[in-house]
């Protein structure tokens, strides 16, 4: 009898350990299996902005892509003071002195020229104004959900395109340039 009492307190044991283990490995497997969110690396492209003939500004242009915005800052030297318009042109060719085998404003809906607010018409390309310093130096930034680096949709790829810099400032309603002058400098967003 002793011995069936033994036998009986040495199996329950047993069963009791070999169920706890069990627990123990299932939340060992939960704990090892825990996703982690993939972080969105941002998309950069530089451009170098050169003067057309007869001009001698210059610039640089970093657009920069992350979550879902792009973010533009350019610095300009050599430009004389006042305001002057920035845009970005059809094409990514600088090739011609004056600057005019970049095209026309992209606009890609084909909607008229204007100021870049909520709710009103304006290209993709109307950027805007900006104002050079008596020393001819200038910075912008700019950011939008309305542009992208490199991807499939036509009407937000800023890729292949030009930018281009006026001698003058945009006036935001004659159409279809906003009556912003010649081309001073250009630069191709590749």
């Amino acid at each position: 009898m002793k011995k069936a009492i033994f036998l009986s307190t040495v199996l329950f044991v047993m069963l009791a350990t070999a169920c706890k283990n069990d627990k123990k490995s299932e939340v060992e497997d939960e704990a090892i299996s825990v996703e982690v969110p993939e972080v969105a690396k941002a998309k950069k492209v530089e451009v170098h902005i050169t003067a057309t003939t007869g001009n001698s500004m210059v610039g640089h242009a970093t657009f920069t892509e992350k979550n879902g915005k792009v973010k533009l800052h350019i610095m300009f030297e050599g430009l004389t003071p006042g305001e002057h318009a920035i845009h970005i042109h059809d094409v990514a060719d600088c090739s011609s002195g004056d600057g005019k085998s970049a095209g026309g404003h992209w606009n890609p809906t084909h909607v008229d020229h204007g100021k870049w607010m909520e709710g009103s018409a304006h290209h993709a390309g109307d950027i805007g104004n900006f104002t050079a310093d008596a020393d001819g130096k200038a910075t912008l930034d700019f950011e939008t959900d309305k542009w992208c680096i490199g991807c499939d949709d036509p009407t937000k790829n800023i890729l292949g395109h030009g930018l281009i810099v006026h001698a003058d400032p945009d006036d935001f309603t004659t159409q279809p340039t906003g009556n912003a002058g010649g081309r001073v400098g250009c630069g191709e967003i590749k």
